[in-house]
């Protein structure tokens, strides 16, 4: 075949795609990983105040 050779009859698809930013969804995840980071805090405060001292 001839390397000069263009095939004409080829379509080319193009799909678009859109981001949906649900924003309840991430608050609720933000509220989340705060709740989290809260208590991971508040349990190193409890370590450091009162367990560490024992020792």
């Amino acid at each position: 075949m001839d390397p000069n050779y263009k095939d004409k009859s080829i379509e080319v698809e193009r799909t678009e795609v859109h981001k949906k930013s649900d924003s309840s969804a991430v608050a609720s995840t933000f509220i989340k990983y705060a709740a989290y980071l809260i208590i991971f805090f508040g349990l190193l405060f409890f370590l450091v105040k009162y367990v560490f001292p024992m020792f």
